[in-house]
């Protein structure tokens, strides 16, 4: 399991240290771990540092501090590099330690921007040590006119390998906000623990790749703000079939999703649950949807029932609903079932308040809103993707339920906490489709669990387990070219059973 933790919990927890002398070790300790991740980055991009050109981009904090001593290692290491000054007041000490080693300096002005861009863009790696974790706000001129900068992973060709320090400067370290120009990274080389902005909103996008390097803070570090799930966590929420298992031990998904208008969304739940492992899938809807998904899943079960009369040990919900009445009433009594419930699309319409944390409401940017709208918190779509870690918190208070944000880093919320984010997913899963077969996927989970709720945040668990498995799976398929939702349960299974055979 990986911690995250506000930027203000990390400075609480930095303080006593500070306040003992240790602040200059913790520098140093600091500029090597940003120093040796750099060099890697260089060896593997250029096979050696020698030769190498480095531009740091200084602030006046720390961060500043720690990159200009990981730049100076560089040069040590026959590297070039040049520091560009963006604030009048940056760390003596690392700046002069700088210059001993052949390092160039000069000053960002409105005037040399341009410049100070082709010259990043000429180099094989960008420190940014701009803003640290105390920065508030994006970053401010002339330092924001080089928010344009691109790092290598959004260009194609030759182009800087950025990384950032802490965190990417203008990314606020608690909640991921971007409030103004900020930087995007390759890598980000986090200090003392990873900092929950870099798992959340525009910060888990701009962060690229995460480095931790431990400097002595975990003794003082209480309470995660984010947490997300590794391997080991997610393979430890999986249930195999075991010997004397049958049908309906494995577990009963209950499926109301599709209509006459939208039947794929049943087909793709349908045939990722059972990608997924369930015992069998239970369908209820229109009869032409019965018999497509019996077309293409003659295993699944399938009537016109009502939730009442189906003995199942979990439901999913509301995917391709639209405005059919009936599947819309399904959604509402799986929700009021007392079992394990995924409710998902226009299904998300009807939650609202005293719903239990075993109900999983599954919105994008654009649900969310309107759920919030519904519920009395006036907000619009710019502010919930802005800051999805404080909506989805609220929104899950709100109703009592969990709550899965979709996004590029995926959120999901226990009512009172915790919070899990998952960033496994590529961007070719942004196609129709794709949330049907998550809707498929925790549904499955969720039907084959036998452990019980056990602590609040049991299902939010098991909703950042499907979230990290479909995101797996939509990587895994994009391999081979761009994805399409109806192909991702062959992914599935492959992504399940390198968890099962580990």
């Amino acid at each position: 399991m990986i911690s995250a933790y506000s930027g203000t919990a990390v400075r609480a927890a930095e303080q006593p240290l500070l306040d003992a002398g240790a602040g200059p070790d913790l520098m140093q300790k600091a500029a090597y771990g940003l120093y040796h991740a750099a060099s890697g980055l260089l060896s593997s991009r250029r096979g050696r540092i020698y030769g190498s050109k480095t531009v740091v981009l200084a602030g006046a904090g720390n961060n500043g501090g720690d990159a200009l001593y990981a730049a100076s290692r560089l040069l040590a290491r026959g590297g070039s590099s040049t520091a560009v000054l963006t604030a009048a007041d940056v760390h003596p000490a690392a700046l002069a330690a700088f210059r001993r080693r052949g390092g160039k300096v000069l000053t960002l002005t409105e005037e040399n921007t341009g410049t100070v861009l082709e010259l990043c863009r000429a180099s094989d790696l960008v420190l940014d040590g701009i803003l640290g974790t105390g920065g508030k706000g994006g970053l401010r001129s002339p330092a924001a006119g080089l928010a344009v900068l691109e790092p290598a992973r959004l260009r194609r060709g030759e182009a800087p390998a950025v990384v950032a320090c802490d965190l990417p400067s203008g990314i606020n370290a608690d909640t991921g906000e971007a409030r103004g120009a900020y930087l995007r990274a390759d890598l980000t080389v986090t200090f003392g623990a990873p900092k929950a902005g870099l798992m959340a909103g525009p910060g888990a996008a701009a962060a690229g790749q995460i480095e931790c390097v431990d400097i002595g803070l975990s003794p003082q570090l209480r309470t995660a703000g984010i947490q997300r799930l590794e391997d080991a966590d997610i393979a430890d929420l999986l249930r195999p079939p075991a010997p004397g298992d049958h049908k309906y031990s494995r577990g009963v998904l209950g499926i109301a999703a599709g209509s006459t208008k939208y039947p794929g969304a049943a087909v793709l739940a349908t045939g990722a649950a059972l990608a997924t492992g369930v015992g069998m899938v239970r369908f209820l809807g229109p009869e032409p949807v019965c018999q497509l998904i019996n077309l293409l899943h003659p295993e699944a079960v399938c009537s016109q029932g009502g939730v009442a009369q189906a003995h199942v040990q979990a439901w999913a919900a509301g995917p391709g609903a639209g405005e059919d009445e009936g599947q819309l009433r399904r959604a509402v009594d799986a929700m009021a079932s007392g079992l394990p419930a995924v409710i998902d699309a226009d299904a998300i319409a009807a939650a609202g308040p005293g719903l239990g944390p075993q109900v999983i409401l599954t919105p994008h940017a654009g649900e969310l809103t309107a759920l919030l709208n519904s519920l009395g918190n006036r907000t619009d779509r710019a502010a919930v993707e802005g800051d999805p870690l404080s909506h989805v918190r609220h929104a899950a208070d709100l109703t009592g339920a969990t709550v899965l944000l979709k996004g590029w880093a995926t959120l999901v919320a226990a009512p009172g906490g915790p919070v899990y984010s998952q960033a496994e997913a590529t961007p070719w899963l942004a196609t129709a489709g794709s949330g049907d077969t998550l809707s498929g996927i925790l549904g499955a989970l969720l039907a084959t669990d036998t452990s019980g709720p056990g602590s609040p945040g049991h299902y939010a668990r098991l909703a950042a387990a499907a979230a990290s498995i479909h995101g797996r799976a939509g990587t895994l398929s994009a391999r081979g070219g761009p994805v399409e939702a109806s192909g991702l349960p062959a992914s599935v299974r492959r992504v399940l059973a390198g968890f099962l055979q580990d």
